[in-house]
């Protein structure tokens, strides 16, 4: 049975690699997969999922208005789609979370999507609550706070080097971002006692 499953972090956990590993592994035994990104990431890598150390891949590039398990279907038609992946995956809809669970469950296809659960404010990311409530399958990566504990909270730099406690949720400006763990976030945010 085809499942939905929902990989998340902390920035630079190495979930982006992860997704370009197993995708190799399907395609070095003559499988096909399709890969997506997110559109907000087009003017940077202008559709393909980068990984840290080096590695890349093309991706389609999904917007919010994208009909993602009629995207899939379309792919399938033409030629068998072995798994699907998708990076950024807190920029879905919640539809659009949807959508991929239909792929897994109508078409058999299964989807693994990778991504941040959190934004800097420690809230959640729309496609991230939607897939942490109905995925299949959830798998925490982990990643380190620089005092060495695991890290689940996302800071945001602003200019002059604070921490970010407002603003738009997406800045797509990577190197302002570190991640901490949760004592660390909330003592730079201000919320510590």
């Amino acid at each position: 049975m085809a499942k939905l499953y929902f990989s998340y972090a902390a920035m630079n956990a190495g979930k982006s690699t992860i997704l370009l590993q197993a995708s190799y592994n399907y395609r070095e035994r003559g499988m096909r997969t399709l890969l997506f990104t997110s559109a907000l990431y087009a003017e940077m890598d202008d559709g393909q999922i980068s990984s840290r150390i080096g590695v890349r891949a093309e991706a389609e590039l999904f917007k919010a208005e994208d009909d993602l398990f009629a995207w899939v279907a379309r792919e399938h038609e033409a030629a068998k789609i072995d798994c699907v992946f998708v990076d950024e995956a807190q920029f879905l809809t919640r539809a659009q979370v949807w959508q991929l669970a239909r792929v897994a469950d109508r078409l058999k296809i299964p989807v693994l999507c990778y991504g941040l659960r959190t934004d800097f404010r420690g809230a959640l990311f729309e496609g991230s609550a939607e897939l942490l409530a109905i995925a299949d399958s959830l798998r925490e990566v982990r990643t380190i706070c620089h005092c060495g504990a695991k890290a689940i909270m996302v800071l945001r730099r602003d200019a002059s080097g604070s921490a970010a406690t407002s603003g738009e949720q997406v800045e797509i400006e990577k190197d302002v971002y570190v991640s901490l763990c949760r004592k660390h976030w909330e003592d730079e945010m201000g919320r510590g006692p």
